[in-house]
């Protein structure tokens, strides 16, 4: 392999202790080349059994999070398991702690200990409502940053039981963003400065940070009203926050088509007069020429009859190429089990194979060009790659090995 081609982040290194979801930092990182080195106790990481869908025994979320990843078990209320933590590190960019924070330390592998032997260590802890705060100390699951964030609304059942609606995981998927992000920035400043640093990552903060065109409007919204306002095309009254404020909208709205629905964004001016014109409905534009920029022709319902029964007459796929040609923006309206089947989907994404990867998992979706796509290995199972680390390494002869193993060090 030319340098050309060596997947990106093939000189990092990383040490990771995590259970559970927030293992997801580093899956990214994985993707694109780094060396993850998952420390696990002997028992193992225990979302291998959680969640569903389970596929021949492990669950899919292990598949997808743990990919890449190699699994070493070291017994670290064992010394010589302690050591071995230790060598790792020396040879390392990167630790994460994905678990409670200061469990490494109670070991003595916490960042102060570890900088010791490395000082360009640059070490994550990962949880849940982060190392400070009056929350720091609740136990808590991937739903609960969701909710403190404010992207759930409670639902109810017919017979007024409420529950956990249907809803996009935003914590558990945005701190990998963040924390991703931050830890090689972090490994850029350790080489070129020879210091690492700590730095701490709470997936609640993360989900927050995610949702933050809601909170800042609502912020915005607290002050004077002759101060924030709403947009020119609404005549800067103020709308409902973000999504909210597009219910009563017209020309930038959801309509069914003959087969489905469609997302119809005609709210430029331009656009909608591209629209009308494709359409040869001039008449239409004419009538409700609309505002230059952000104009949804809001609350107009006698337009919104007319598009009604409009997009009603042709199919999803006649729209999409009717808004290509007349150059005015039409999307299909998927849902989770049919994106699959949809053109772009299959164009774009690399689906990695369930023969190969245990479950068929989405690739990683930025694409280096000329460059072959990252395949993954696949995810571990418990202390799959324990002597190869160990020898590959750390340097282990076969009787270096058998010697820790006999003191209790691999579990």
């Amino acid at each position: 392999m030319t340098n050309q081609t060596l997947p990106p982040l093939s000189s990092l290194r990383v040490i990771e202790s995590s259970i559970l979801g927030p293992a997801a930092i580093t899956t990214a990182l994985g993707d694109l080349g780094a060396d993850i080195i998952k420390v696990e106790a002997p028992s193992g990481d225990y979302i291998r059994e959680m969640t569903w869908p389970i596929i021949e025994g492990v669950s899919l979320m292990h598949y997808h999070l743990n990919r890449g990843k190699k699994s070493i078990t070291l017994d670290l209320k064992n010394e010589a398991a302690r050591e071995i933590y230790r060598e790792l590190v020396r040879g390392a960019d990167v630790v994460i702690e994905a678990s409670k924070p200061g469990a490494l330390a109670r070991y003595g592998l916490g960042y102060e200990d570890l900088r010791k032997i490395n000082p360009k260590i640059v070490f994550c802890t990962v949880s849940g409502y982060g190392m400070t705060g009056p929350y720091k100390d609740m136990p808590s699951h991937g739903i609960a940053y969701d909710t403190w964030c404010g992207v759930v609304k409670p639902a109810y059942d017919d017979e007024g039981f409420c529950y956990i609606p249907e809803h996009v995981g935003i914590g558990i998927n945005a701190a990998p963003l963040f924390g991703g992000l931050a830890v090689l920035a972090g490994v850029i400043r350790a080489r070129e400065t020879g210091e690492g640093c700590f730095m701490e990552l709470a997936q609640s903060d993360a989900a927050a940070a995610f949702d933050w065109y809601r909170s800042e409007s609502h912020m915005a919204y607290a002050r004077p009203e002759d101060v924030v306002t709403g947009n020119k095309a609404d005549g800067y009254v103020r709308r409902p926050v973000a999504t909210a404020g597009m219910k009563e909208g017209v020309r930038y709205q959801l309509y069914d088509s003959a087969d489905g629905h469609v997302l119809f964004m005609a709210s430029e001016q331009a656009f909608w007069k591209n629209f009308c014109a494709g359409l040869d409905r001039i008449d239409l534009f004419d009538k409700w020429p609309g505002s230059k920029y952000a104009d949804h022709a809001r609350g107009n319902r006698e337009l919104q009859a007319i598009l009604r029964d409009i997009f009603r007459s042709r199919k999803t796929q006649e729209w999409i190429d009717f808004g290509v040609k007349f150059n005015t923006p039409i999307a299909p309206v998927n849902t989770p089990a049919n994106i699959v089947d949809d053109p772009q989907f299959k164009d774009r994404f690399k689906v990695l194979p369930h023969d190969k990867h245990g479950a068929d998992m989405l690739g990683f979706p930025v694409k280096f060009i000329g460059e072959p796509e990252a395949d993954p290995s696949r995810a571990p199972t418990v202390g799959e790659h324990t002597d190869a680390v160990l020898e590959q390494v750390l340097g282990y002869d076969a009787a270096r090995i058998a010697a820790v193993r006999a003191q209790g060090a691999l579990g």
